[in-house]
């Protein structure tokens, strides 16, 4: 497998610290609201990421953190006069509903910031012995021109990094480019006992810490949105190797944006959508859908006509499945002669979709190669065939469909005995040459939600 790595700008060749296992962080929500079709891009992929890791034998730890502790999460609780903790708490709940809508697989650990105030007092300590950040009036600030390769992963001169950083001057620091890796602590705010007083954590410090905490001073895959590689990801980096003396990351992986109706999203466009509100309107499984039509480093468009595309394309998906479980109910018992080479066309689509997805985690051409699978599995179900020859076709379609994380809201449909009946005295009414009472029958079940299509292998039902 083939990884593009941000910190090389090139695709290498993925080998793994320990073989046959992966450590891996993805960066999680600050939890002060719902999540947004932005959030959701980073959400969607690595999980397919990890899916797909897993598929190939990898033994995944996936570490994903709550920001529980943050301007946005005090501010929020000072207008609704509650406490950060309670903020944090529910959002971290509405996150869980959005992201088992859909179909995210729960982090291997989710720790929380603040349940890791320790590990991150022990880092802004050796930080401060090492001389690589010094304390002003109760703040602790990395010293970044310090650590001689700061810009390599943002592949920025220092000139240009010093101009944005101007932004954010403060009279407390030794430099423009320095930052904050423990806060002096505000009237009212939360706050921890350290050497330099009451204070909390700056934003950087806490996902090398839970890093460092749960994963060890080397991870293999670190990623998340394009938006965090400056200045996030980069004094990640910094504050990290200057503490632990190792490699902190071996690869880099950052998704594209997301825009809608082809600009920025923002909430003064009044273009600003929360998976909450798609979910409910459109279902979660077309957002999911959309996130990996494109490569992970593409651009991506939301608007009403892509997220309707998603809605059709995922019906024939699960139409196919749909379909090859009625094949499977009408089918021989005896081998077919094309049995073998139907498997090895399955086989084929397979070998294209492991193809794809090793090449930097191509979910367009994985998507692509499961869509020529659904074609092949459609031409050959036309026709009654073996139970073992469609058991195959259920097996293959299913792992594909698994590691993309889709068709996970598929329900298996039950008639109850009124409709059954129907359907039998239907067929009847039929075999006795009787269509008027035939399609009498077809209108009382289409007037009760069940739609009827008469196939080679027998009559398959369908809720409208």
């Amino acid at each position: 497998m083939k990884i593009f790595n941000t910190l090389t700008r090139t695709k290498e060749e993925f080998v793994p610290l320990e073989p046959g296992k992966v450590k891996m962080y993805a960066c999680g929500p600050t939890v002060y609201n719902f999540i947004h079709i932005g959030n959701a891009r980073p959400i969607c992929v690595f999980d397919t990421l990890r899916r797909y890791l897993e598929y190939r034998g990898y033994d995944v730890t996936f570490v994903q953190n709550f920001t529980d502790i943050d301007d946005k999460l005090i501010n929020k609780a000072n207008e609704e006069g509650i406490t950060v903790k309670e903020v944090a708490e529910r959002y971290i709940k509405e996150y869980l509903t959005d992201t088992k809508g859909l179909g995210i697989r729960p982090a291997t650990i989710h720790p929380k910031a603040t349940e890791n105030i320790d590990t991150i007092l022990e880092m802004v300590k050796t930080l401060v012995e090492e001389g690589y950040a010094y304390e002003r009036e109760g703040s602790v600030y990395f010293r970044s021109r310090k650590f001689k390769e700061y810009g390599k992963l943002s592949h920025q001169p220092l000139e240009e990094l010093e101009a944005g950083a101007r932004i954010d001057v403060s009279e407390q620091k030794e430099d423009p480019l320095d930052f904050v890796v423990w806060k002096a602590a505000k009237p009212g705010e939360p706050s921890w006992t350290s050497p330099w007083g009451q204070g909390r954590p700056g934003w950087h410090i806490e996902c090398s810490a839970m890093i460092r905490k749960h994963l060890g001073t080397t991870i293999d895959i670190h990623c998340g949105g394009q938006d965090l590689i400056f200045p996030h990801h980069e004094n990640e980096i910094a504050q990290s190797e200057c503490c632990n003396g190792a490699e902190y990351v071996r690869y880099w992986m950052h998704n594209g944006y997301i825009k809608v109706d082809n600009q920025k999203m923002s909430k003064s466009l009044n273009n600003f959508f929360t998976v909450r509100e798609v979910g409910e309107k459109f279902g979660y499984e077309p957002i999911k859908f959309m996130m990996l039509q494109a490569h992970y480093r593409s651009p991506i468009n939301y608007s009403l006509e892509v997220i309707e595309q998603c809605q059709a394309a995922l019906a024939r998906l699960h139409n196919c499945r749909d379909n090859l479980d009625f094949a499977l109910k009408n089918a021989r018992e005896t081998p077919d002669e094309e049995d073998a080479a139907f498997k090895a066309q399955m086989d084929q689509r397979v070998s294209q979709f492991v193809e794809a997805m090793d090449d930097d985690l191509n979910t367009a051409e994985a998507i692509g190669a499961l869509f020529e699978m659904v074609r092949d599995i459609n031409s050959y179900i036309s026709q009654p065939r073996s139970k073992d020859g469609v058991s195959y076709a259920i097996q293959k379609f299913d792992e594909l469909c698994d590691v993309l994380g889709l068709l996970y809201n598929r329900k298996k449909e039950s008639l109850d005995e009124e409709v059954e009946a129907l359907i039998e005295q239907r067929q009847q009414a039929r075999a006795a040459k009787n269509f008027a009472e035939a399609d009498r029958i077809r209108d009382q079940l289409t007037q009760m939600g069940i739609l009827l299509k008469d196939t080679p292998q027998g009559v398959q039902w369908s809720r409208k």
